[in-house]
């Protein structure tokens, strides 16, 4: 995946309504004393008419540096803002150690990150998960151990898988990774260059699905479709999510004993931004991930990566169409 070339207050005539009303507010401005910013906010946020972020504290939002990440970052931003909460946008947030402490210091309240790299590179697990529940859970109990929780798992979920051209794939019957044993000896796959190197990727295909192309060609991330388009390779290692999945020119095979590991959006968010920001923040980000499954994620990626537009464009279009952001929002 290539980075890309986000009612009025009524007056009462009564005597008896305006002395109730005295006594309402000075038993608010009593309980106001020695109230905390938290309980301020909460105050704000809950007046007649006003959205649920209204008066919390600012947050930054996160991505890291391509579309995808891009796309996700403005809509998680753009639907928080919708609903009133003061969000500021930070892109490409730099390697995960940096990220995470920006986390620990509240510089940075949420991101959204994939739960195979979090499991792995956070948490330290050893072990491919081979389900979106024994992963998340896996997951969580780290973050909760530090500070931090998952939010709600995207439907979707972005992994490396070995794409072929519709008529091929058709031609030689394959629907699974497993299917290339009968054609591998003249076969040749497009990996980048780590993924040939990468215990977890070239190599493990091969031992679990028991097969060996004749020839192993290196390409740069984003020529895969070109070259199986021009028929230099036959397969290549895609990303799921990518946006020229669209086409209908390509089709991923299979992966059921689940290689690739699980790659499901997980927005890492710090506890303290859950406390000060309120329940509808995570409610807001949950909505949003919700809606996000393979085919959206795709088309969205598309309309960025194949149809250059801009990310933040793209969010706001899809947000709309979904009633998470109103039309007349500049």
């Amino acid at each position: 995946m290539a980075p890309p070339s986000r009612p009025p207050m009524l007056r009462r005539a009564s005597a008896t309504v305006f002395f109730l009303a005295g006594m309402a507010l000075a038993l608010v401005a009593v309980a106001g004393c020695g109230s905390s910013t938290s309980t301020a906010a909460n105050g704000a946020s809950t007046r007649a008419g006003a959205l649920p972020g209204t008066g919390r504290p600012a947050i930054t939002v996160g991505d890291k540096n391509f579309t995808e990440q891009f796309v996700l970052g403005e809509l998680y931003s753009q639907a928080l803002q919708a609903q009133g909460f003061s969000v500021q946008l930070n892109q490409n947030i730099g390697p995960t150690e940096v990220t995470l402490q920006a986390l620990k210091t509240n510089q940075l309240g949420l991101y959204p990150e994939y739960l195979n790299v979090w499991d792995a590179s956070v948490a330290g697990y050893s072990r491919t998960f081979t389900t979106r529940r024994g992963a998340y859970r896996a997951g969580q109990r780290y973050a909760r151990a530090h500070g931090m929780k998952l939010l709600d798992p995207t439907p979707f979920s972005d992994t490396d898988a070995i794409g072929v051209t519709v008529s091929f794939a058709q031609h030689n019957h394959l629907k699974t990774i497993g299917d290339l044993a009968p054609v591998a000896t003249t076969l040749t796959l497009g990996v980048p260059p780590q993924f040939e190197t990468d215990p977890k990727g070239l190599l493990a295909l091969e031992q679990t699905y028991g097969f060996t192309p004749a020839t192993v060609k290196a390409l740069e991330i984003g020529a895969q479709y070109q070259a199986l388009d021009q028929g230099t390779v036959q397969a290549a290692d895609v990303s799921t999510t990518d946006g020229e999945l669209t086409t209908g020119n390509y089709t991923l095979l299979g992966d059921p004993r689940h290689v690739f590991g699980v790659g499901n959006v997980v927005p890492v968010v710090s506890e303290h931004a859950l406390e000060v920001e309120g329940p509808a923040f995570a409610r807001t980000v949950n909505r949003v991930s919700a809606l996000l499954t393979l085919p959206v994620i795709q088309e969205l990626n598309a309309a960025v990566d194949v149809a250059s537009q801009q990310p933040a464009t793209v969010a706001k279009r899809f947000l709309i169409d979904h009633g998470l952001v109103p039309t007349s929002t500049g």
